[in-house]
């Protein structure tokens, strides 16, 4: 049985199924691409600033994480949970990589230090990895669904919304308000109040939003209007410097030389240089707290995507070939050089704003990122994007999915005080207690603490149970799940004002998900999925 949610169904413009016409379809990719842009930009730059990384090397870098993305995103729609979630650069794994880098170049290494701090970093995402694909393909995490109600749901995809209300594109003193609000007011308009007046400004709200801010931008730098350096500057002579195109490849790091490298003459090409991964099993234990929240985060990000598409709730299948697959592709990542893949909760957003929840879609922006990676101009070009236009960006998109967390409410009893409490107190401490941890001082000052509690301390200090302590804390949508999942389960309340009674009418069998094997063997029909 196929389920839908009908009051989202209504909305959707292109449902997951749906194909729009080829033209139609490279827009559309585009734009959901251009909302997960800040941030697939964002963390390579801050590796990058982290490692030392020399600034001719930089665009490759970034290249790496849009070809990683473009190939995660086509497997993951294509072979893991099919639904039309771009995959990217994980902000949940970015603090142990810090720690991991930083560790690495205060032992002052020989060779390239820059390179042997991602040799190793590669090799403890790869490890880390290995094990988010058992639990993907072994079923461990989708076993949980049956625990998990939309009393819990609901604050767990609200945080994954409010996650980014105090980055510095929106919320830095020296932002330029002008220009956010230009981006942000463009975006309503189009999505808001001229949805219906051109099919144009319903399907494509963010894309015209980001174009006309942007060469507003540009045109100001130009004439210097905007001084260099300023906030909504936008420097094109990066662009120019660019390199055309550039040579991406899996362990792709052994050109610097250094520690790690291992020549191979290869026909045509010649000598090509690897850089290996290496392993060493303190840093693959701090890798898994950064797995383990990117699972938590995705598990959110699955339901909000199916609700925003018209579908029913994913089945544990689902879920399951979804977090499998989210680990084999951050095993790839990490022999490409990258710092992982994970579901994107920005393009969730997009699919709120536009109604465009096709697959197909998806696939095709996936492709065209994929290609775009290796020129070195496109990197640059989107590197320009001010921060201001990410930051108006991030507030349509981002508020779309706190909306879309506390629709899930409407199935539960919110007379109840029960239900009320565990909300207030879920949604409280996925903003605090991030808020606190980022108070600390990072990962280190946080083990030295814990390490200082009486009796535990010995335990608690541990890197392996103080960094997966410090990643989840850190994450707010992983704290607010946890406490509700805990109160939900341990506090007496029926299933009718759970909301279970009705919500679980819109989970999808396990039968409606078909996967790449089955399909492969003919086993099920397609439609389902």
């Amino acid at each position: 049985m196929v389920v839908t949610d009908d009051s989202s169904s209504s909305f959707v413009q292109y449902g997951i199924d749906d194909k729009p016409p080829l033209p139609t379809s490279l827009l559309l990719g585009v734009q959901h691409y251009l909302t997960m842009v800040g941030a697939n930009i964002a963390v390579p730059l801050i590796l990058a600033g982290v490692l030392g990384m020399p600034e001719a090397v930089i665009p490759r870098f970034v290249g790496t994480f849009f070809v990683v993305s473009g190939i995660a995103t086509l497997m993951q729609t294509t072979f893991g949970n099919r639904y039309p979630i771009v995959q990217g650069a994980p902000f949940s794994m970015l603090a142990p990589a810090i720690a991991v880098i930083g560790v690495v170049k205060a032992t002052d290494p020989a060779g390239v230090a820059w390179q042997t701090a991602l040799l190793q970093l590669q090799g403890a995402i790869i490890v880390a990895a290995a094990v988010e694909v058992l639990v993907g393909y072994f079923g461990l995490l989708g076993r949980l669904r049956k625990f998990i109600s939309p009393v819990v749901i609901a604050p767990t995809i609200a945080l994954i919304g409010l996650s980014l209300f105090n980055v510095p594109q929106v919320t830095s003193a020296t932002n330029n308000w002008w220009l956010l609000g230009l981006t942000l007011a463009l975006i309503v308009l189009f999505s808001q109040y001229l949805d219906t007046t051109h099919p144009a400004f319903k399907l494509f709200p963010v894309l015209l939003g980001v174009f006309v801010s942007y060469v507003v931008a540009a045109a100001l730098s130009l004439t210097g209007s905007i001084a260099p350096g300023a906030p909504g500057f936008v420097d094109l002579g990066r662009v120019a410097s660019a390199p055309a195109l550039m040579p991406i490849y899996p362990l792709q790091w052994g050109f610097a030389g250094g520690a790690g490298t291992t020549t191979v003459a290869l026909p045509v090409v010649g000598t090509v240089a690897f850089g290996i991964p290496q392993f060493t099993s303190s840093f693959i234990i701090g890798m898994l707290a950064g797995v383990a929240a990117s699972m938590v985060e995705s598990f959110g990000d699955y339901h909000a995507v199916a609700r925003l598409s018209g579908v029913g709730a994913p089945s544990e299948s689902r879920i399951n070939h979804g977090i499998g697959m989210e680990g084999v592709m951050n095993i790839f990542s990490a022999l490409m050089g990258g710092s992982g893949s994970t579901s994107y909760s920005e393009n969730i957003g997009a699919i709120g704003l536009t109604g465009v929840a096709s697959r197909y879609v998806v696939q095709v922006g996936a492709g065209v990122m994929l290609l775009m990676g290796f020129v070195g101009y496109f990197g640059q070009l989107i590197a320009t994007i001010p921060d201001p236009i990410v930051g108006g960006l991030y507030i349509a998109m981002f508020g779309q999915i706190v909306a879309v967390g506390l629709s899930n409410l409407k199935y539960v009893d919110l007379d109840s005080s029960r239900n009320i409490f565990i909300i207030g107190v879920a949604m409280f401490a996925g903003l605090a207690i991030p808020a606190y941890m980022g108070n600390l001082g990072g990962a280190d000052a946080f083990r030295q603490g814990m390490s200082q509690v009486a009796v535990l301390g010995p335990v608690l200090g541990t890197q392996i149970v103080s960094d997966t302590i410090f990643v989840i804390g850190s994450t707010g949508m992983a704290v607010g799940g946890l406490f509700a999942f805990f109160f939900d389960n341990t506090i007496e309340g029926t299933r009718l004002e759970r909301g279970l009674e009705e919500w679980e009418d819109t989970v999808e069998d396990d039968e409606d998900f078909t996967s790449a094997i089955e399909r492969l063997r003919g086993d099920k029909p397609t439609s389902a999925d």
